[in-house]
């Protein structure tokens, strides 16, 4: 299994330089979806005193014929502040600033998904949504192989991995607590993470998180999770189903409640909104990655806990449904329920915009109202 040679560099030597002072300067890093929906992008300017708020970060811009964003001709992106966190790399007063993509004529770009979820949640404000989303991932080695397996082989069936303890169980947990601190530290909405059910694979969970802030907070999990990563010289996969055969894929089963939905007899309101959904499916399956539903075709095949990508259903702790009802959410008449159809790669923005479109705003047929 290959691993990226940085991993050999001697971390100690590098913490030397990490300890000198810096003075009243601080280090702002930006991160910003590039071109494929998918990938981050980050580079770091010096500010001369730490910023407070996002209204103290300035513009900045950056190369989009290089991310896939623009053509080199007319090149030049504007990234826009929206999210500022603690930097856990570089340590207070440094900072991560998630940003948003504006093109020359300060259009949104087409993965800038952000804009647009933003004016959606400022629409429903008052319902207070919230969002809890559980992000699987694999840890593969850079030649693609996931982490710990046999070079030329496959490790024994799935069973004793999922939340498993043991060498022979549990394939990369140092990556798992560092990013878990690192989240801690950061100030992201993380709450928890659990070994996955195919060896190698993860997940962690961001939420419960209202309206937008559920999209910058998984957005940065994501980026913190790839930076640990490259520490330790591996590489996190997102992808909806990294490895072919009787192995399970990898989703990013989001979790969606309101207050009407939270307070007693709210179970009425869940049940309008899995109504709504049902009519809806194939809308949702094209917001639900980032190829139009592409990707999720090769996990949604209602097999290995997931439901067909073709039919909608929905039932109280059935894994194997597109939507699921907690147990407790039957009994008690009211709390949340589980879309287990966003895949892996999904952006959390179209997720959460779809969510709100269809259950709240009560949008019909295959394309979004304007508004």
């Amino acid at each position: 299994m290959a691993t990226s040679a940085s991993a050999c560099l001697s971390k100690v030597v590098k913490q030397r330089y990490m300890e000198l002072p810096q003075g009243d300067k601080v280090q702002a890093m930006y991160i910003w979806i590039d071109g494929t929906g998918e990938g981050l992008r980050c580079k770091t300017r010096t500010l001369d005193s730490e910023p407070k708020s996002i209204e103290d970060l300035p513009e900045w811009n950056f190369d989009g014929s290089s991310t896939s964003q623009s053509e080199g001709s007319n090149s030049d992106m504007y990234l826009i502040p929206a999210a500022m966190f603690r930097d856990p790399f570089r340590r207070d007063p440094n900072k991560l600033v998630l940003c948003e993509v504006m093109k020359y004529n300060h259009k949104p770009t087409e993965t800038n998904l952000r804009l647009a979820c933003n004016k959606v949640m400022d629409m429903v404000k008052d319902q207070h949504p919230w969002f809890g989303m559980e992000q699987e991932y694999t840890i593969l080695g850079t030649d693609g192989h996931p982490f710990g397996w046999p070079s030329n082989g496959f490790p024994g069936p799935q069973g004793p991995y999922y939340c498993g303890v043991g060498a022979d169980k549990a394939y990369g947990r140092d990556i798992v607590e560092a990013h878990y601190k690192a989240c801690l530290y950061a100030g992201v909405d993380i709450c928890g993470t659990n070994a996955e059910v195919m060896p190698a694979q993860w997940e962690f969970q961001v939420g419960p998180t209202e309206g937008i802030k559920m999209g910058d907070h998984l957005w940065v999990a994501r980026f913190i999770l790839h930076r640990v990563c490259e520490d330790f010289g591996v590489v996190a996969s997102f992808d909806p189903k990294p490895i072919q055969g009787n192995w399970n894929g990898a989703g990013c089963h989001t979790n969606f409640s309101t207050k009407e939905m939270r307070e007693e007899g709210g179970l009425k309101a869940i049940e309008e909104s899995i109504e709504r959904l049902g009519k809806r499916h194939h809308y949702h399956i094209r917001a639900y990655d980032p190829k139009g539903g592409l990707d999720n075709a090769r996990r949604l095949t209602g097999r290995h806990e997931t439901s067909n990508i073709h039919e909608f259903s929905a039932g109280v702790a059935n894994r194997g449904a597109s939507i699921r009802i907690p147990r407790s959410v039957g009994q008690e008449q009211k709390g949340y329920f589980e879309d287990r159809r966003p895949s892996a790669n999904c952006d959390p923005y179209a997720v959460t915009e779809a969510l709100i479109r269809t259950c709240l705003l009560a949008e019909e047929g295959e394309e979004p109202t304007e508004y």
